[in-house]
C-alpha cells in the first residue's frame, strides 16, 4: 500500500480537521480491559476526562492510568513539536503515543485519537499511522445566542465537548440582548426577574404580518454558579469562553427593568419578536457606565478570557439625536455626530476593561466614529470591516455572515425547517477563505482567526440547534484549523460521511441533507436556460423529469446540463443504485419572450441581493419567500430603472414582474411601478402603472395591454426611499426587490 493509499484511509476515518501531515502503516492497535496510560509529569489528567468517558461508552470499560510504562504514553515537548497546541500522533502494533507542544497539544492528539478508533465485533482497534498536526489561526470559535432561546447548561455542556472533539477553542456566548438578560447579577436582581423573562414570543418568521405570538412567557438564566461550572469544564476542554455584555444597543431587557438607562425613561418591555429596536442605552447619562461597570464587575471574575466582548452592532441613533443629555455629550466631548458618540461609548467601556487587565472585541459597527485603539474588530456585515481593522493594524476575526452564519438555512429545499434569511450551505462554509486578498504585505497577521456564529431567533430548542450547528459546524473547525492548501472539499466530505457514526453515538441531531441535489442555472450560447444537476454522494445517479411527474430509475438519466424548452415543473431524485437518496429536487420555470434577453439597470442591485448579472431577471425561476435563492435583485435607496431588448420589433400583449414587500425585513413596494414601451428604445410610452401592494409576500404584477409592437420594455419603480416615523427601522432607507421581468 502506497502512503497516498494510506493517508486516504486514515481521511476516510474521519478525522476533522484535517490534520497536517499524515503517513499509514499496516500496523493495527488492538485495545484490551489490560491497556493503561503513563502520563509525563506535569499533563493535566483533565486532558483525559471526555476521552475515557467516550472510550468507556464504546468499550464498556475505561482504561487505567498506571505509572509504570504503558500501551499509551502522552508527553509534553515543545522542541519535538514547535508549535502551540501541535501534537504529534503514533500509532504502532504495540504502542500509541501521543507528544504535544503544551497540554492543549496533548488534548488535541486525543481528540484525533477518538476519531480514529474503530469499533468492530466488540473489538476496538486503530489502525497505525503518524500524523503531525498543528493549527492554522490561534483563534478558532463558535457563537452562540442565548438570548433569542435559551438552552440549559446540560446542553451547552453538551456542545461545548463537541467543539473540542473538532478543535475550536474559543465559545462566545452571547449572553445579553433585547429579548432576555441571561447572566445573574447580584448588584441589579431585577435583570434576574424582569429581564430574564418575556411575555410571549412572536410564532413564525419576523417577515409576516401581522405578528402572532404564543402568548407563554419565556425565559430563564444562568446563575453566577452556573457560568462558573461551564467556564471550569470549557477550560478542562481548551476552550475559553468570551462572554457577549450587548452594549450600547440591543439593550431593551435591560432597559426594561431599570428604564432610567434610556433616553426616553421609557416604559419598556423586554422584547418578544427579533428585529432592532430604537431603544438603547443612553450615552449622555452617567448612570448606565455606572450600572455598565457594575455589571462587568461582576462578569469579569466568572470569565478568565482576555477578550470581552461588548458588541457595539446595530445601534440606531434615532433616541440620541433627540435625547437632550445625549447631545449634551456630544458639545462637552466636542463630538462630530451620533456615530462619534458611539465611538465614545465604546472606547470608554474599553478603557473600564483595559484597567481591569482585559481587551475588547466588538462587532465591525465599532469602527463607527473611528476604531478605539486597542479594539479587536469581529467582522460580521462582510469582510470589509475585518479589512479595514487590518490595514489599521487592529486584531481583527472573521465571522461574515454571507459565509458563516449557522443559524441560515442550509438547503433551498421547500421541506426545510424554520430559519433565518440567508443561504449557507456545507459547501459554502467549507470554501469560505478567511485571509482575503486585500490584506497584503503584514496585515495579514492581524487577522487572528475565524468563526461561526449561530442566533437563537428560529432555534428553539436543543434538537432543532444541533440541526443547524451539524455538520456545518465541522467545515468551520477545517477553515480554522487545516491550512489553506491542504483543504479539500471532495476529501472532507469522505471524512464526514466516516464521522456519522461517531456522530449519532454522542446523540447529536445532525443534518444530512449535504449530498442532495443542487443545481445551477447558466445561460446557452443562443440565449437559452440551462439547468445543470449535480450530487456530491458517490456513485450515485441523478433522475429527472420536465412533466412534473415522480422522478424514478424508468426516468431520463441526468448526464449533462439540459436546455428548458417549455414552463412546467423540473423533480430530480438521487438514486445510490436501485435505492433513492434524500428529498426530490424541485424546480418550476415559467417561460415567455423575455427569456435569456439582454436587460440594462440604470442602477446596480446592492448588498446580497446583487446575483452579478442580469440573467436572473429573465431566466424564468421566480425568487421564492425566502429571498434567499439568488433570484431576487435588491435597491437599497435606489430606484429601479430596467430596460429589457427583445431583440426586434414584437408583438407584446402582457407584461409582468414580482415585487417582494415584507416591511419587518426593510423591504418596501414602490410607490409607484409603470411599464413602458418602445420600438426605436428612445421614444417610450407608458401602458401601465401601479400604486397599491397588498400582500405581505411576492405581490406578482400581470399587467395586460392592449395588442402593442414594441422591442424594447422599460420598468420602472420608485423606491419608498427613507422608512417612514412609526415603522421598523424608521430613518433607514428601504429595500425594493423585485424579480422575473415577464413578456408574453
Amino acid at each position: 500500500m502506497t502512503v497516498n493509499q494510506a493517508s486516504a484511509q486514515v481521511k476516510e476515518q474521519g478525522v476533522i480537521p484535517k490534520p497536517f501531515k499524515v503517513q499509514k502503516t499496516n500496523a493495527v492497535f488492538s485495545f484490551t480491559p489490560s491497556t493503561g496510560i503513563t502520563l509525563q509529569a506535569g499533563i493535566d489528567t483533565a486532558n483525559l476526562t471526555f476521552f475515557n468517558r467516550y472510550f468507556h461508552s464504546l468499550a464498556g470499560y475505561g482504561l487505567p492510568i498506571i505509572k509504570t510504562a504503558a500501551s499509551i504514553t502522552l508527553n509534553i515537548d515543545s522542541t519535538k513539536v514547535p508549535q502551540p497546541e501541535g501534537y504529534i500522533l503514533s500509532v504502532t502494533s504495540k504502542q500509541v503515543s501521543i507528544t504535544g507542544h503544551d497540554q492543549a497539544g496533548v488534548f488535541y492528539g486525543l481528540q484525533s485519537l477518538i476519531q480514529l478508533l474503530h469499533p468492530s465485533n466488540g473489538k476496538i482497534t486503530v489502525q497505525g499511522c503518524t500524523i503531525e498536526d498543528h493549527p492554522r489561526f490561534a483563534y478558532r470559535g463558535m457563537h452562540l445566542d442565548v438570548s433569542r432561546h435559551f438552552f440549559k447548561v446540560d446542553a451547552i455542556k453538551k456542545w461545548i465537548d463537541l467543539l473540542a472533539l473538532y478543535k475550536i477553542n474559543t465559545f462566545h456566548w452571547h449572553l445579553t440582548d433585547d429579548q432576555g438578560w441571561r447572566i445573574e447579577i447580584k448588584k441589579y436582581p431585577l435583570l434576574q426577574s424582569i429581564s430574564a423573562y418575556r411575555d410571549e414570543t412572536i410564532i413564525g418568521h419576523k417577515k409576516d404580518s401581522p405578528h402572532r405570538f404564543d402568548g407563554k412567557r419565556y425565559g430563564g438564566y444562568y446563575t453566577q454558579d452556573e457560568v462558573k461550572a461551564v467556564v471550569k469544564y470549557a477550560m478542562d476542554r481548551h476552550i475559553s469562553i468570551i462572554p457577549e455584555i450587548e452594549m450600547p444597543g440591543h439593550a431593551l431587557a435591560a432597559l426594561a427593568a431599570y428604564p432610567q438607562l434610556g433616553c426616553t425613561g421609557g416604559p419598556y418591555k423586554t422584547a418578544t419578536f427579533w428585529g432592532i429596536f430604537d431603544d438603547v442605552y443612553c450615552a449622555g447619562n452617567e448612570e448606565t457606565f455606572t450600572f455598565l461597570q457594575n455589571v462587568l464587575d461582576e462578569v469579569l471574575p466568572l470569565f478568565p478570557s482576555k477578550y470581552i466582548h461588548i458588541g457595539g452592532d446595530e445601534c440606531p441613533k434615532t433616541k440620541w439625536k433627540t435625547c437632550a443629555k445625549c447631545q449634551q455629550r456630544i458639545k462637552d466631548e466636542h463630538l462630530k455626530d451620533e456615530h462619534e458618540l458611539q465611538s465614545y461609548f465604546i472606547g470608554r467601556m474599553e478603557k473600564y476593561l483595559n484597567s481591569k487587565g482585559r481587551q475588547i472585541i466588538g462587532w465591525d459597527e465599532i469602527l463607527e466614529g473611528g476604531l478605539t485603539p486597542g479594539a479587536t474588530v469581529m467582522s460580521w456585515t462582510g469582510e470589509e470591516g475585518g479589512i479595514a481593522a487590518a490595514k489599521q493594524h487592529h486584531d481583527a476575526i472573521m465571522t461574515p455572515e454571507k459565509y458563516v452564519y449557522l443559524d441560515y438555512y442550509q438547503s433551498l429545499y421547500p421541506s426545510e425547517p424554520l430559519a433565518g434569511g440567508g443561504y449557507t450551505p456545507l459547501s459554502k462554509v467549507y470554501n469560505y477563505e478567511p485571509i482575503t486578498p486585500e490584506l497584503g504585505g503584514d496585515e495579514a497577521k492581524y487577522i487572528k482567526g475565524v468563526q461561526a456564529n449561530a442566533w437563537s431567533e428560529y432555534m428553539d430548542s436543543p434538537g432543532v440547534a444541533e440541526r443547524q450547528l451539524f455538520p456545518r459546524m465541522l467545515a468551520l473547525a477545517e477553515i480554522a484549523w487545516t491550512d489553506k492548501e491542504s483543504k479539500d472539499y471532495a476529501g472532507f466530505l469522505k471524512r464526514l460521511r466516516y464521522e456519522q457514526p461517531l456522530l449519532k453515538r454522542l446523540n447529536v441531531n445532525a443534518a444530512d441533507v449535504f449530498d442532495e441535489i443542487t443545481d445551477n442555472l447558466t445561460e446557452s450560447p443562443d440565449r437559452q436556460v440551462q439547468l445543470a444537476l449535480s450530487s456530491t454522494l458517490p456513485g450515485s445517479h441523478i433522475y429527472y423529469t420536465t412533466d412534473g411527474t415522480a422522478p424514478g430509475l424508468k426516468s431520463k438519466k441526468y448526464t449533462n446540463p439540459f436546455t428548458i424548452t417549455a414552463s412546467g415543473k423540473v423533480k430530480a431524485a438521487v438514486f445510490n443504485g436501485t435505492r433513492p437518496y434524500g428529498r426530490v429536487f424541485e424546480k418550476d420555470f415559467h417561460l415567455h419572450k423575455a427569456i435569456g434577453k439582454t436587460v440594462t439597470l440604470a442602477s446596480q442591485p446592492q448588498g446580497g441581493y446583487n446575483p452579478g448579472n442580469t440573467f436572473g431577471l429573465v431566466n424564468g425561476v421566480f425568487g421564492s419567500s425566502l429571498y434567499n435563492d439568488g433570484q431576487w435583485y435588491g435597491f437599497n435607496g435606489d430606484d429601479l430603472d430596467a430596460v429589457v431588448d427583445l431583440g426586434s420589433v414584437q408583438r407584446v400583449s402582457r407584461l409582468g414582474i414580482n415585487i417582494l414587500k415584507y416591511h419587518w425585513q426593510k423591504m418596501w413596494e414602490p410607490t409607484l411601478l409603470s411599464f413602458e414601451i418602445s420600438a426605436d428604445g428612445k421614444t417610450y410610452t407608458e401602458v401601465y402603472r401601479q400604486t397599491e401592494f397588498k400582500d405581505n409576500g411576492i405581490n406578482r404584477v400581470r399587467a395586460v395591454i392592449d395588442q402593442a409592437q414594441a422591442r424594447y420594455i422599460r420598468v420602472r419603480g420608485k423606491n419608498k426611499g427613507i422608512i417612514p416615523p412609526g415603522e421598523y427601522i424608521a430613518g433607514a432607507k428601504a429595500w425594493l426587490l423585485v424579480d422575473e421581468l415577464m413578456v408574453d
